[in-house]
């Protein structure tokens, strides 16, 4: 009796889309806080926390190590480390620095913003929708 059985070729993964990428600026930002650290780090960690009022404030700091869980963008030659819990939120952002008279800080271009307060401080973010 032979084997009837056909079995289907596996279906290919889809590439894994970046969750975040940077603008020249904000990698050559990275690199320069990297060098002056006074302790070494692997890079920055990204994240999401909730507060201000429009709910929710981007968060950045050295990253020491890197832990099991943390999503790693590498980009221009530069390491992001990204909190899990936010990955849904800053999917497709781009990460750039300005520097003006008054401030210099990183700003996301994040295209799952809904609001942002008129300080600037905090924003209002929906999770990324899966693509079909």
């Amino acid at each position: 009796m032979t084997d009837m059985t056909t079995t289907t070729p596996a279906k290919p993964k889809r590439p894994r889309p970046q969750v975040m990428k940077l603008t020249e600026a904000a990698a050559a930002r990275i690199t320069e806080l990297t060098k002056r650290a006074d302790s070494e780090i692997v890079g920055l960690r990204v994240g999401i926390k909730n507060g201000g009022c429009a709910g929710q404030s981007y968060t950045v700091e050295y990253a020491h190590d890197v832990k099991p869980t943390d999503e790693v963008v590498e980009d221009k030659g530069v390491k992001i480390l990204v909190d899990p819990k936010a990955v849904l939120f800053l999917l497709g952002t781009e990460m750039d620095y300005k520097a003006d008279k008054m401030q210099a800080q990183f700003i996301f271009n994040n295209p799952n913003q809904v609001s942002a307060c008129g300080c600037g401080e905090s924003v209002q973010l929906t999770p990324a929708k899966a693509e079909d």
